[in-house]
């Protein structure tokens, strides 16, 4: 009866182990901007990294999942999500009620505004950008860029928008003068002013918006699992961590 008894105890141990084991391996993929710093993009070492990176890691190892990170196009990021190719997004992205109606978002993890960058010392105001006759520099796929377009229509406003890939490579076009301003997210703006000469002309009309990882809509265990993870990340000291880090309020 003993032999009989261990030998159960044993195969229940195995079976439990092997059970802990196939769960804890499930991998989620999570899509990213790869030049959106400091939320994401890929360092000087070819890795994916920034706050939401080192967040969603840090939620993986609480929450017993195993996570990487793709880098893709912003404009394509909710088409590849849909497709299945990744299984969230958690790159600094706004929670609209346009994207709203195609994904689920997690609770509400930042709050941003957008701003006008300029060359530094221009002497130019958010104004001038506005109503002049000025070239703006915005990065495809963002809420700006549709903000910007439908108000520029409904009222009349003269700037020309130029869109690009990312927004550092808009502020890169400041710089080297190719065009009068870019409109960001005051996180990217931030980090810009850090390392290019460039100021922050300051906020255009936009209402403030919060960021939220993005999830299929049929995916309600992932979601509950992502809004868990970031609950604690977000009462855990790590997450004062990463800010000092990253910066993303500055």
């Amino acid at each position: 009866m003993r032999r009989i008894f261990c030998m159960f105890v044993i195969g229940l141990g195995i079976f439990l182990a092997a059970g802990q084991a196939s769960w804890a391996a499930e991998t989620y993929v999570n899509g990213i901007d790869a030049n959106f710093p400091p939320f994401s993009f890929v360092n000087k070492s070819g890795e994916p990294d920034g706050f939401d990176v080192r967040a969603v890691d840090w939620i993986a190892k609480e929450m017993g999942f195993e996570v990487t990170h793709q880098p893709m196009d912003w404009d394509g990021i909710i088409p590849n999500l849909l497709a299945e190719k990744i299984d969230f997004i958690a790159s600094g992205m706004s929670i609209t009620p346009e994207r709203e109606i195609k994904v689920d978002f997690t609770i509400p993890y930042w709050t941003i505004t957008q701003v006008f960058v300029a060359q530094e010392g221009a002497g130019m105001t958010v104004e001038d950008v506005l109503h002049g006759e000025k070239t703006l520099g915005v990065q495809r796929g963002t809420s700006e860029a549709e903000w910007l377009k439908e108000q520029a229509e409904k009222k009349g406003w003269g700037f020309t928008l130029r869109y690009y890939d990312s927004a550092p490579m808009a502020v890169a076009d400041v710089v080297n003068g190719r065009i009068d301003a870019a409109a960001m997210d005051d996180a990217p703006a931030a980090d810009a002013v850090r390392k290019r000469p460039v100021e922050i002309l300051g906020t255009f009309g936009m209402e403030p918006e919060e960021f939220g990882y993005a999830v299929r809509e049929e995916d309600d265990q992932l979601l509950q699992t992502l809004n868990e993870g970031l609950r604690r990340l977000m009462n855990d000291p790590y997450w004062q961590e990463l800010i000092n880090k990253y910066n993303p309020g500055e």
